[in-house]
């Protein structure tokens, strides 16, 4: 635990991790500010000190993540003309999947607070799906003036698919379910073969 008045380095990370790690041992219903602290080692109220409650700290949790994952998209128009066009998709795609626990996703919609903070927060220009949508739809495009995809194909009807698809897979993946990630890399390959 660290002492009262010690600032705590990358506090919102280690806060954010210690939630996951909370909902995958305990479930949603253990999710609590005291069970979050106590798995990051600090004070009980710091989570209230930098996130308006709980909602709050869920809200902000999840969109950290589509900000991560809006990052890694986009870096991937620069990597047009590297490997393979279903590689990087793939890569960005297994990303998207894994960016957001999908108990952490399944929980903000069931909060309402939280789940309206998060839609705010998008439609303000807070990086999100539209964003990755973007910047996998800019690849396309590049790997398209590359040649390495077919003159006619629709960037964005095929970034809307991988996108829509990959938010399915994360929203209904649970134990017992295939594992989506094998399901992922069959889905970039359909998608990107009659392109190619």
């Amino acid at each position: 635990m660290s002492p009262r008045g010690v600032a705590i380095p990358d506090v919102r990370d280690r806060l954010f991790d210690a939630a996951e790690r909370v909902l995958a041992d305990a479930g949603p219903a253990a999710l609590t500010s005291r069970a979050i602290t106590t798995e990051a080692g600090c004070a009980k109220g710091l989570l209230h000190a930098h996130f308006s409650g709980l909602d709050g700290f869920i809200a902000a949790l999840v969109l950290d993540r589509f900000a991560r994952i809006a990052r890694q998209a986009g870096q991937l128009p620069g990597q047009a003309g590297t490997a393979t066009v279903a590689e990087n998709l793939h890569k960005v795609a297994l990303g998207l999947l894994t960016s957001v626990n999908p108990t952490v996703a399944g929980l903000a919609m069931t909060r309402p607070a939280a789940s309206l903070t998060i839609r705010q927060a998008l439609e303000a220009g807070a990086p999100g799906f539209t964003a990755i949508e973007d910047s996998i739809a800019e690849y396309l495009d590049a790997e398209r003036q590359l040649g390495r995809l077919a003159d006619g194909t629709d960037s964005r009807a095929v970034s809307l698919a991988l996108v829509g698809s990959v938010h399915h897979l994360l929203m209904t993946g649970w134990a017992g379910t295939p594992d989506p990630r094998a399901q992922l890399k069959g889905l970039v390959t359909q998608l990107v073969a009659g392109h190619t």
